[in-house]
Parts: C-alpha cells; sequence; structure tokens
C-alpha cells in the first residue's frame, strides 16, 4: 500500500491510546468497504491543507469551512491543526466572558488531590479513584468543582547524542536513539535542510528520523526547542509499517513541536521531525517528499517513562451535561462512564464550537464533555504533564427541561435568504429551493411532494421515532415541522431549521451541509443548518452524488429521500450534541464524518441505492473521529435524547 501521511490518521483511537497534542491512532482495520476499498486504504489520503506559518499568529481563522461542524466532500482537504488553533482562541474568550458573567455566583465545591506530589499510581484507574463528594445537580450537591492536583511522571535521565550524518530522512536510514531499550532518553542537535533533499539539494524536503521502543503503557515524549524565527517544526511517529500513530505541529505555547503519546502496544517505532508543511509521501523514501518546507537548526529530547494518570470520580444523575477543562500541566483529560469506558478523551479546547449561552466551562489546555444516560459514578481522568494543574468541573441539566416549551425543528425546502457568516460564510446570500434540484436527479415538478414525504419521513425516524423508542428519556419530545405543510415558525422561541436547498456558489461556503454550533445539552435552541445540494445531485461517477448510485433498478426517490434525510439529520444532530464520528470504519452512523458517502447515504452491499439491501443508518455508539483529535466512545443517540427534553 502506498503509505501516504494523513492527519486523517490511519486507524481508529481504542480508549487504551491517548493523543494528547495533536491526533493519534492504532493501525488502521483492513476490513473491506461496500466500495471495495479497505478502511486503511480510504484513511490513506493526501496531507490535508494546513495553515501556513505566517499566518499562524494572525488571529484569522482557516481557509475552507469548519469540518468539526461540516460534512465535507473531502475532508482529508480540511486545516484541522488550525481550526484547532482557532477553536481554542474563542475558547479563551469565551471563558473570559463566563467568569466575568459569574459575578458572585457561588464558589465551588474545592477538591485537594489525596495523591501525594511526586508520586504515582495512587489514583490512576476508576477503581482506584478519588471520590469527590457532595458533588451533584438538583440539589443533591454543588455543580462546580474545583479540583487541584499535581501529575508527578517517571523522572528519567537523558543521554546527549551527537548528530546522525545525512540521509537520515526514512525509516530504513533511521537513527537507532536505544530510547526504550538501552536509554530512557536522549537529546540531540540537529538541522532540517542539510540533507540530500534540502532545499538546496532534490527540493522534496528533508526529514530526520529516528528509530525508538515503545513499551505499553508507558509515555513517549518529543519535545523540539528551536531558536527564534527559524525552523518551524512538525513531529509525526509512525509505527514498523509506516503507518501514522501520531503527529504535532505546535506546542500549547508556540511554533516549537512537542508530541507526547501512550503507547497501546509494544514494538518498534519511528520519530520525524521536519519543517513545516513538508512531509513524506512514503515514509521508507527518504526522497518522496512533498516539497522542501521551513528549514533550520533544533534541538530535540525524546524520552519514554511512566506517566502520572489522575482520577476522580463525580456522581452524576441520568441526563447531566458534565463539562470539564483542565489548566496547568495537565494536556490531556477525559471523562469515563460507569462502566469505565472512555466517553469523550481531549487534549484541545474546542469549546469555542459551542453555542454563546451554554453554561459548560471552556478554556485552558482542553476541554471536554459528556451527556451521562445513566445515574453513577462518573470518571474524569487527567494525565500528560509534569506539574500541578487546576481542573474546571461542572454539570448542568438539558437547556429545556423544566421549561413549558418543547424543541421544534422545521425543515425548510423553500430556500431562504440568510447571512452565512453565522457558518463562516461570506454573508447575506440567498439560497434556491429543493424544487431548483429535480431535474439533476431526473425527477420533474410532479415529483416534488413524493420527495419532501421521503425526507420528512426519514428525518422523523433519525430524529422523533428512533429517540422516542430508545426509553432514555422519558420526557424527550421534538416537533419536527417542514415549509410545504407549516407556515415558517423560525425566529421564535425554542425553533431551530435546517435549510435543504442552495448551492456552494449560492452560499460561498464549500461543503455538503453544515451546522451552526455543536450544543451537548441543547442550550442554544435557535440555530441553522444548511444542506446544500449541489454536490448531492452531482452527475453520476461524483462519490458525493446520490446519483452514482442509482441504476434503472433503484427506488429513486425513495433513495434520494433517504440520503438527503440522512444528511439533514447529520447536521440536526450537531446542534442537537453531537461531534463527528468514524467514517471508515464498519459502524454506519449518522453522525460518520464526509469522505464517505455510500455509508452515509445507506448504500446496500450490493453498492446500488433504493434496493432491497440498503440498510437502516441511525445514530448509536461509534467511535470519535479521529480527524478531530478526540478519542473514546460517543453515543450519538443518548446525546440529543437527552438534550431534546421539556
Amino acid at each position: 500500500m502506498r503509505r501516504t501521511f494523513a492527519l486523517l490518521a490511519a486507524g481508529v483511537l481504542t480508549a487504551a491510546s491517548l493523543a494528547p497534542t495533536g491526533a493519534s491512532a492504532q493501525p488502521g482495520d483492513t476490513s473491506a468497504r461496500a466500495d471495495g476499498r479497505s478502511a486503511a486504504t480510504a484513511r490513506a489520503t493526501a496531507l490535508p491543507n494546513r495553515t501556513p506559518a505566517a499566518d499562524k499568529r494572525s488571529g484569522k481563522p482557516p481557509a475552507g469551512p469548519n469540518p468539526y461542524l461540516a460534512l465535507l466532500p473531502d475532508p482529508s482537504r480540511a486545516d484541522y491543526a488550525g481550526w484547532q488553533r482557532w477553536l481554542a482562541a474563542k475558547g479563551d474568550e469565551r471563558a473570559a466572558r463566563q467568569t466575568a458573567q459569574r459575578g458572585a455566583a457561588p464558589a465551588p465545591l474545592t477538591v485537594t488531590e489525596a495523591e501525594p506530589a511526586g508520586t504515582y499510581g495512587v489514583n490512576d484507574t476508576p477503581a482506584t479513584a478519588q471520590r469527590v463528594d457532595r458533588f451533584g445537580t438538583g440539589g443533591r450537591g454543588n455543580p462546580r468543582a474545583r479540583v487541584v492536583g499535581t501529575l508527578s511522571p517517571e523522572r528519567v535521565p537523558v543521554t546527549e547524542i551527537p548528530a546522525t550524518a545525512e540521509d537520515d530522512g526514512s525509516i530504513p536510514l533511521a537513527r537507532d536513539t536505544g530510547v526504550g531499550s538501552t536509554v530512557p532518553g536522549i537529546a540531540t542537535s540537529a538541522e532540517i535542510g542539510d540533507g540530500p533533499h534540502g532545499s538546496a539539494g532534490s527540493g522534496s524536503g528533508d526529514f530526520d528520523v529516528y528509530r525508538i521502543t515503545g513499551t505499553a503503557g508507558k509515555t513517549l515524549t518529543v519535545d523540539v526547542d528551536t531558536p527564534p524565527d527559524t525552523l518551524d517544526s512538525f513531529v509525526v511517529l509512525y509505527d514498523a509499517a509506516g503507518e501514522v500513530v501520531a503527529y504535532n505541529d505546535d506546542s500549547p505555547t508556540g511554533l516549537d513541536s512537542l508530541l507526547t503519546h501512550r503507547f497501546a502496544a509494544t514494538g518498534t517505532y519511528y520519530v520525524l521531525v521536519a519543517g513545516f508543511l513538508a512531509v513524506p509521501d512514503d515514509p521508507f523514501d527518504s526522497g518522496s517528499g512533498t516539497g522542501a518546507g521551513s528549514e533550520g537548526p533544533y534541538d530535540v529530547k525524546i524520552t519514554t517513562g511512566q506517566a502520572d494518570v489522575d482520577v476522580f470520580a463525580v456522581r452524576l444523575a441520568k441526563g447531566d451535561v458534565l463539562g470539564a477543562s483542565i489548566a496547568g500541566s495537565g494536556g490531556w483529560i477525559s471523562v469515563r462512564d460507569p462502566r469505565g469506558r472512555e466517553v469523550h478523551g481531549s487534549a484541545q479546547d474546542a469549546s469555542g464550537i459551542y453555542p454563546a449561552n451554554t453554561p459548560l466551562p471552556g478554556g485552558g489546555n482542553a476541554v471536554t464533555e459528556h451527556v451521562a444516560e445513566q445515574d453513577g459514578w462518573h470518571y474524569v481522568e487527567v494525565t500528560t504533564g509534569d506539574g500541578a494543574y487546576d481542573i474546571t468541573v461542572e454539570a448542568h441539566r438539558p437547556g429545556l427541561e423544566g421549561q413549558r416549551s418543547r424543541q421544534t425543528l422545521f425543515l425548510d425546502f423553500d430556500g431562504a435568504r440568510l447571512n452565512t457568516a453565522i457558518f463562516g460564510g461570506p454573508g447575506v446570500r440567498t439560497l434556491s429551493p429543493l424544487r431548483s434540484f429535480l431535474p439533476r436527479w431526473g425527477l420533474t415538478p410532479a415529483d416534488e411532494n413524493a420527495l419532501i414525504d421521503a425526507i420528512v419521513a426519514e428525518v422523523r425516524e433519525n430524529l422523533e421515532r428512533d429517540l422516542a423508542r430508545s426509553g432514555l428519556n422519558s420526557r424527550f419530545e421534538l416537533r419536527i415541522l417542514n415549509s410545504r405543510d407549516h407556515a415558517d415558525p423560525f425566529g421564535q422561541p425554542d425553533v431551530s431549521r435546517v435549510i435543504v436547498g442552495g448551492s456552494i456558489d449560492e452560499s460561498g461556503i464549500p461543503t455538503i451541509g453544515i451546522a451552526q454550533s455543536i450544543d451537548p445539552g441543547n442550550f442554544g435552541t435557535e440555530e441553522s443548518a444548511l444542506v446544500l445540494l449541489d454536490v448531492l445531485s452531482e452527475p453520476a461517477g461524483e462519490e458525493a452524488s446520490v446519483n452514482t448510485y442509482l441504476t434503472p433498478a433503484s427506488n429513486r426517490i425513495a433513495f434520494i429521500g433517504q440520503a438527503v434525510g440522512n444528511v439533514t439529520s447529520h447536521e440536526a444532530g450537531h446542534f442537537f450534541g453531537d461531534w463527528h464520528v468514524d467514517q471508515f470504519n464498519d459502524t454506519a452512523n449518522l453522525m460518520d464524518q464526509g469522505g464517505n458517502p455510500a455509508l452515509m447515504f445507506g448504500v446496500g452491499p450490493d453498492g446500488v441505492g433504493g434496493t432491497a439491501d440498503d440498510p437502516d443508518v441511525d445514530f448509536g455508539e461509534d467511535v470519535f473521529n479521529p480527524n478531530e483529535g478526540f478519542t473514546g466512545i460517543e453515543d450519538t443517540l443518548s446525546r440529543p435524547a437527552f438534550g431534546l427534553t421539556r
């Protein structure tokens, strides 16, 4: 297989693997997909666009739609590093506003870690977690807590070694550092650009590769330091097969890279140091780079050792919306459910994606959240760091609970004039209605009502019937209206909408769909989303077009309604609380990210849509999408089931 480096990391994250400071992955599965590709092959896509070094300090959002919110035809083109940086800045701004608005709010419960500083192993698992008593919602305790503690990882000696003579730019040519086998850590100095493929040589890009041994449960740290205004570094960790395991662009404090990764499996690994935007197409070939990027000298320290993991138990009630953020030394924060399963692990602050009125905390190094689907002890876990940390933990009830109103979802098929700036678009635009796209699917105006019926039925099945039948929330309630049968209620309290119509050219947003926010707990009850129809109605042969999966054997209206209804449910799923999940594993989920449209549309094993073997794609449990830097199992059914309450 051509081992193309991708931020679409080649593998599914497991609860046992941590991915601080970037995304991290285990080797991908090779199960065959309906389209004939293996999951690993499907992930091996080109390096996505990334923010140029000159723009990293500008404070501007990256080009293109926000990939956390958008259903992109080709998510490998998204600038995840740039968007993570942008969302973190917005999260800090939101956290500052929250602090100013709290005023004389009751003080949080203060908890001090019981494990003595300088030690580890006391509170490192859910079974040995330190309980946070007197925490809870609904009068059962204080719903806010501040937890302070210290991470004390294993101290390891570092051996100075000389720089390797070039060429050391590939896995076969890697320098054997002895890290993890004969020594716990090394430090060395080197230069990007002095090899035969730097800008003065072939120009394909210079790389330095270091061989190490990883031991399951231990943590790798790669710390790159550079002189000011020289090399903008980038670090990639590969396994012995050349698959991406982890990567890092920038540390939390600057452009120097700081990669940390907890090994899930023992074996041989390779650390690649490069200049920004120069990556190998094949890590086994030092001349396979995509072009010389940033160049200059650097110092690097590579160590492996036992990390300190601190776990705190908080009692949650069914439907509680838990949010936690960490400041100080901690770089990774995670929530585990009563079974000990990781349900949301994070090394980033993506809270800038929440709606403005959510009470969930943000700011700091990393933010996590979870909607509890059962009563009991849940666990907040912190690791990856050395020194004092400060955790904010809060629990809230869903936004509409106790209110007289209920959430309404309005499906607008009539087109709209709206300000697309709420999605990062260019401003006020007019979107054409669903009926404008009927000929592109081989339909006539006489088919419009039948197609609307099919789309509405699919959305009702996904967002109304399935959530009610789950039995998770006895107070679940959602009213679904549409523009053909009902007056437009948007603008009234507790009405959100999905506009099904328009094109990329009309909206100015290059995507299939996009939502306004991700809102665990449904605190922002008046939001919008778009489902654009031009890509979905391209001629057959385009992977993301519904026409590609239609043949004379297809029930055409049923399949178009199913596909568009699933995409519509996906976008509503975002503003009802769901993140993307992995689109390249064997679990079909309505929150699958773009790039594998046959799975989202519900194409069956015969590869033809609108036939008897088409599956019913639903919300449910799946792993978070590895592109977005989260780990754990997301239940995309329970999150909206509790947010849609009254």
